[in-house]
Order: C-alpha cells, then sequence, then structure tokens
C-alpha cells in the first residue's frame, strides 16, 4: 500500500506527527485517510496527530508499512508522551477494580484487563488468570514497549508471570522482526468462575487460552438451567474447552450434559476440566454439523441448546460465513424440543446484533420453528466499547425458547 508522503509544515509542530487528510474519529486510521508524516516519524513511533487544517487532533502510533499506518490513542489537544501511555494503563485497571463481580475475588480470578481500542490502547490485549497474564501483540507500538509496561501491570493486579504472543501474520503485517518478547508463565495455570474450575491451555489455547468474554452467560446458562430443573437435558455446541457445559452442570445441577467439538486438543482440555470439577458429561470429539444430524436420525431432541461456534464471518462480503450462521443454527433448532431454550452466539465482528437475530430467525422459520426471543446479552464489562470502536462489541448472545 502506498505510504504517507513527507510533507512540508509549520516548524513549530510536535514531532514526529502525522497528518489527517480527512476527519475520522475512528482509532485505526488507513493510508487513504493519511495526508502525510514528518521525515523523523519513524515505525513504532509515538506520533503526535494534526487535522487536515493542520489543527492538533491527538497521538497514536505509527508504523507506514502496516495494514494500519496509525492507531489513534487519544483523540484531544492535550500533549501525549511515554508516560500518558502508562496512565492509559492505570487507567484500565482502574475501571477492571470498580467492576463488582471482577472486586470479588470468590465470584473469579479471569478477566480482560486491557480490550485494545475499548481502552485507548490500540494493538494491545492483555488477560489475567490467576497471577498470570497472557498478553496478545497486535502492533509495532506496542511490542516495542511491552517490556517496559509489564512490571507496571504486575505491580498494580498483583500478578506474578506473564506469557506474550504475536501472531505471526501480525508479526508479518506489522515488520515486528525483534527477538520473541520473554515470558515465564507456565504452560498451564487454574482459574476459577463462579465456582468453577479451569485450565487455561497457553500452549493448545485458542486466543489467550480461556474465553472470559462469555463470564456473564456461563453464569447466566447455570442460572437458567437450575431453575428448568435437574433433568434438563443441555447440549452445548462447539463447547470448546466446555465452559457452557460445565456451568450447566456444576452450577445449574443438570444430570444429563453433552459437549460438541472438531478440535481434539479442545476437547481434551475439556474433559481435564471436568476432572477438575469431578463432573461426569459426555464429550463428544466430531463436528458439530455431523453430529446434530446423526442425532436427527436418531430422534433424539434436547431441552437446552448452546451454539458457540468460532469465527464464521471475516469480511463484509463473506456470504459463505454468513450461510453456516444460518446452516448450524438450523440444524440446532431442530433438535430442540417444544419450548426448548436456545442459545445461540456469534464472535463475527463484520455481522452486526440485528443482521445475526435475521440469521437465526431465517433459520427457524424454514424449519417450520418460530422463537420466543428473551434476551440479547454480549461481553460483560471487562470488554468494554468504545463510541468511535462499535466493533468492538464483537460478541452477540441471544436467549429464545423454540417453539
Amino acid at each position: 500500500m502506498p505510504l504517507p508522503p513527507k510533507i512540508a509544515a509549520p516548524a513549530d509542530r510536535a514531532r514526529p506527527w502525522v497528518q489527517m487528510k480527512y476527519f475520522t474519529y475512528h482509532p485505526q486510521v488507513y493510508s487513504r485517510m493519511l495526508g502525510g508524516a514528518s521525515d523523523d516519524a519513524r515505525p513504532g513511533d509515538l506520533v503526535t496527530v494534526y487535522d487536515k487544517d493542520g489543527q492538533r487532533f491527538g497521538a497514536g502510533f505509527f508504523n507506514p508499512s502496516a495494514h494500519v499506518p496509525l492507531r489513534v490513542l487519544h483523540h484531544g489537544q492535550d500533549v501525549v508522551d511515554e508516560a500518558f501511555l502508562e496512565g492509559l494503563l492505570d487507567r484500565a485497571c482502574d475501571l477492571r477494580e470498580k467492576i463488582p463481580t471482577l472486586a470479588d475475588a470468590k465470584e473469579t480470578d479471569a478477566y480482560r484487563v486491557i480490550h485494545s481500542d475499548a481502552d485507548s490502547l490500540s494493538g494491545l490485549v492483555v488477560d489475567k488468570y490467576a497471577d498470570t497474564l497472557c498478553v496478545e501483540i497486535h502492533s509495532l507500538g506496542v511490542y516495542k514497549r511491552i517490556e517496559k509496561w509489564l512490571p507496571r501491570l504486575h505491580a498494580r493486579l498483583g500478578t506474578k508471570r506473564a506469557t506474550v504472543r504475536v501472531n505471526p501474520d501480525i508479526a508479518r503485517i506489522e515488520r515486528i522482526t525483534g527477538p520473541a518478547v520473554a515470558g515465564d508463565a507456565p504452560p498451564v495455570v487454574k482459574i476459577r468462575e463462579c465456582g468453577v474450575r479451569y485450565e487455561v491451555d497457553f500452549a493448545t489455547g485458542h486466543k489467550t487460552g480461556f474465553f472470559c468474554d462469555q463470564r456473564e452467560n456461563r453464569k447466566k446458562l447455570g442460572e437458567w438451567v437450575k431453575r428448568l430443573g435437574p433433568k434438563t437435558r443441555v447440549a452445548d455446541l462447539c463447547c470448546y474447552t466446555g465452559g457452557f457445559a460445565l456451568a450447566a452442570k456444576m452450577l445449574g445441577g443438570a444430570e444429563d450434559v453433552t459437549g460438541v467439538d472438531l478440535d481434539e486438543k479442545s476437547i481434551e482440555q475439556a474433559k481435564r476440566n471436568a476432572n477438575l470439577n469431578q463432573a461426569r458429561i459426555n464429550w463428544i470429539h466430531t463436528d458439530a454439523f455431523m453430529w446434530i444430524r446423526q442425532m436427527l436420525l436418531n430422534k433424539e431432541r434436547w431441552d437446552v441448546i448452546v451454539v458457540d461456534p468460532p469465527k464464521f464471518v471475516f469480511d463484509a462480503e463473506d456470504v459463505e460465513g454468513r450461510l453456516k450462521y444460518r446452516d448450524l443454527n438450523g440444524l440446532a433448532i431442530q433438535l430442540a424440543k417444544p419450548g426448548a431454550l436456545l442459545v445461540t452466539c456469534s464472535c463475527s465482528g463484520q455481522v452486526s446484533e440485528e443482521e445475526f437475530i435475521e440469521i437465526v430467525i431465517s433459520a427457524a422459520h424454514h424449519r417450520g420453528r418460530r422463537l420466543q426471543f428473551l434476551d440479547r446479552t454480549t461481553a460483560g464489562p471487562d470488554h468494554p466499547v468504545m463510541s468511535n470502536c462499535p466493533e468492538s462489541r464483537y460478541l452477540k448472545v441471544l436467549w429464545a425458547r423454540v417453539w
């Protein structure tokens, strides 16, 4: 992609700087939106951002060769330096200390500490698992500072160890070529959530190893199942390491719980999580689509069905991914007894909540079923959403009875 041109500017500008060509409040600014950069602006630099009229507009990380060359961390006239960035770390920690469910150590010791753009730290994701931090880096600017930031985070959070991840594709896009950031975390840590124990395996787990974003939804499922009674039959489709299945069993008291996932390592981890809680759950290592079809042939039906697949849709034009959501939900709905509870999820940021609802309704109606919607939920407050980056609200969870 073309690099921002080096352009002449008033000598009194704060250096290094980048100037916008068009107005946007979005934290991720693409090359076509940039008018130019100072000749001393280097990849990974903290730069002052000026608007198209030459007025100070904010500050952010600059990386001219990256897919997102400018990540704006602050909008306003303030002078932003490295100390200001450390203050953003503190601000994120302050928020988590004020969230009631996180402040109660008995509730959980696992949550998101920093949620990238939603915490004004674009390109940085940090999850806390007991005394260990799992860090995901998505920008060169963060990569160049993370070793300095980690001790501050440990001091604030009472953690002792960290594992730092840079996806190889991200490293290529961001031109991150330096040595790996040293980490001292063990390969596996144990956490607790609402009385349920889990193992987080950093070597084999997806993303940061565990999906903290579903914490409140797992608890809510347990409460529903408890009201429905111990004879409630629960199916957790695309169960990953068994979060919803264990919530139904341990919090809801369901006697018959089945978890299905295609990933063999995830199912093995789910089994270990069940053993940690001395829970008997039917774990099935197979493709959820195939399993549902076989269960339909067997005339099996369930009282509660959870559908929580991986990300299916990767861009606005991804028709195939949208069809997968419709097909999987249509199959799952056929498994439902009349009046059964359906909990269906999408973690695709490119699919809005309204579009996801339309997909699920279409799936139900095409199979002669109707949905009585009860609730719409999302991730917990440790996954905030900034008004100028609404796609941070990627998780959508629909709760409905199937008729």
